[in-house]
Parts: C-alpha cells; structure tokens; sequence
C-alpha cells in the first residue's frame, strides 16, 4: 500500500508535499477541494476526523492529520534526507521553529487574513464589512511582526538551521510563499531564505504541479 496524501494546492500542504518530493517518495496524492466541502464529507472524517490538510495515509492504514505530525514522522523515518539535525539541540529548534510557523504566522496571522470570517460576531450587522477589514488587517500586522522576530534568527545564508534544508524550512516557506502572494513584504534575510528554498529543483517542481507557474 503506498502512501496516500490528501492535500491542497497552495495550502500549508505544500510544505508536506515538498519534503515528499524531497525524500523521492512513491505516493498518492488525492486533491481535497476545500471551498466545496470536501473536508467535511464523511468519506474524508472517516480519515481525518478534525476535517483538516494536510493527512498521510501510512503503507498500514494509520494516518497522520496534521503538518507537524506529518514533518516529523516523515524526518524520523528517513533519516538519509536529514530534514531534522542529529544534533538535540538544533533539533529542537527545528520542531520551535515548525510551531513558530504553524501557530503564530499562519495560525494568528494568515487565519485572519483569509478566514476573516471565522473571526466575526454572530448575526453582524452592516458594519460586518468594516469588521472584517479590521480582521484582515490585524491580521496581517500579525505576519508582518511575526517575520520581523524571525529576521533576527535567519542566518545570513544557508538554510535556517545550517547547510541542510529541513522540516523548519518547508514549514516556513509555505508561509513566505504566501506573504509573496499577498504583498506583505518580507525582511531581507526572510526574503533570501524564501528565494533560496524556491530557487531549489523540487520547490520549482511542486510549485508548477500545484498550478504555480510564476
């Protein structure tokens, strides 16, 4: 049975579907259309309850339903790609690192700027419309202090964590990709990492399979 994964084009699932690629790894892919619903039909919480992407399918039927999980699993047990440091220390960094992406620019930030919905009162009223922009803006002061905190931790070349590209790095570029979409500007050293992990063959691969062409 080989891997299964259920993504999104454009999501955080692109980071997943990058150290994929990046191990050379046989698999499935099953698009999962998140403006229809999809996540939330049955055939789907059957696999991931919470209704979310990205999930693996493992080869014994077990799934992993979210982007750290998945990162890590996927360091852990194969090593030869070295997307965790053997170092205990560096590696620890690289899972704060993955939490600083996940939880702070996408879940504060970029969760406001394109759910703002989520974020507004029930039953709103005409001003819903100014409440929403307050969110989006809020919203994206979020990312843009995030990435200012992350400056100061980006070395001056390399990857963030050295001369090996790991977990940290996918889980970061997906938000700089982002950022890049939208407009917000990225610090100078935020922005050399971004062109550094986009400039690499299996970024420039995934990118043109998820539809990205530019």
């Amino acid at each position: 049975m080989a891997l299964k994964f259920y993504m999104t084009p454009g999501s955080c699932s692109t980071g997943i579907h990058i150290l994929l690629e990046t191990l050379e790894l046989p698999f499935e892919a099953w698009i999962v259309n998140l403006p229809a619903g999809e996540h939330l039909r049955p055939e789907y919480l059957k696999i991931n309850p919470r209704g979310t992407i990205p999930t693996l399918v493992l080869d014994d039927g077990r799934a992993l339903t979210d982007f750290k999980s998945i990162a890590i699993w996927l360091a852990k047990a194969y090593p030869h790609g070295k997307l965790i440091p053997a170092d205990s220390v560096l590696a620890a960094r690289a899972i704060e690192l993955v939490d600083f992406a996940l939880i702070q620019l996408h879940g504060e930030g970029f969760t406001r700027i394109f759910t703002s919905d989520r974020y507004l009162p029930v039953g709103v009223t005409p001003d819903a419309r100014r409440l929403e922009d307050d969110v989006v803006a809020h919203g994206r002061e979020v990312v843009a202090q995030s990435f200012g905190i992350l400056e100061k931790r980006m070395p001056a070349d390399g990857y963030v964590l050295g001369q090996d590209f790991s977990i940290a790095d996918a889980a970061l570029f997906y938000n700089e990709f982002w950022a890049d979409r939208i407009g917000i500007t990225l610090p100078p050293r935020v922005f050399a990492h971004y062109q550094r992990v986009r400039s690499r063959p299996v970024v420039r691969q995934v990118l043109a399979e998820e539809g990205y062409r530019s």
